[in-house]
């Protein structure tokens, strides 16, 4: 679902947002993260690893994820890395190339860029959304509005 150009439209956010309203009908918890990292993964084909991670004590630990294979980064300390920096600052962090920004922890020798976008209760953070793309600058405005978005519907059914 992106635009000739490669990236997330407006209009195709929408549409993706009222599909994900449609899978989480009824589901809370860990059913409802694992439907959302799935759909994100088959709905936006640049969303090339989806995960979604809880907030336990000083770490991020990986609740659940989409993808073509598993992360070793299944704990990660607040501050240390990108989503480290997200879940410590409570502000969502866009990395057009991963190569280029020091806080990075790889995963996968294919990941270009990362968004990673917090999860928040009470206007405190509970967990993100960490997604990875095989493309250089793969996110703009759009997905962070649209992942923003999806974090608060993910707050509501955590």
């Amino acid at each position: 679902m992106k635009s000739a150009a490669g990236r997330l439209s407006r209009e195709q956010a929408k549409e993706v947002l009222v599909g994900l309203d449609s899978t989480l009908e009824g589901s809370r918890g860990e059913a409802a993260r694992g439907a959302i990292v799935k759909f994100l993964n088959s709905s936006i084909p640049t969303y090339s690893w989806v995960g979604i991670y809880a907030v336990e004590g000083n770490d991020l630990v990986l609740d659940a994820w989409a993808g073509p294979s598993p992360t070793e980064h299944t704990r990660i300390p607040i501050e240390k890395g990108v989503c480290g920096f997200a879940a410590k600052a409570g502000r969502t962090e866009i990395v057009s190339d991963v190569g280029k920004d020091p806080r990075y922890l790889q995963c996968f020798l294919s990941t270009k860029a990362e968004i990673v976008v917090p999860i928040l209760s009470e206007g405190r953070v509970i967990g993100e959304i960490d997604i990875d793309s095989d493309q250089l600058d793969a996110f703009s405005s759009v997905d962070k509005e649209f992942l923003e978005a999806v974090a608060r519907k993910v707050s509501l059914v955590w």
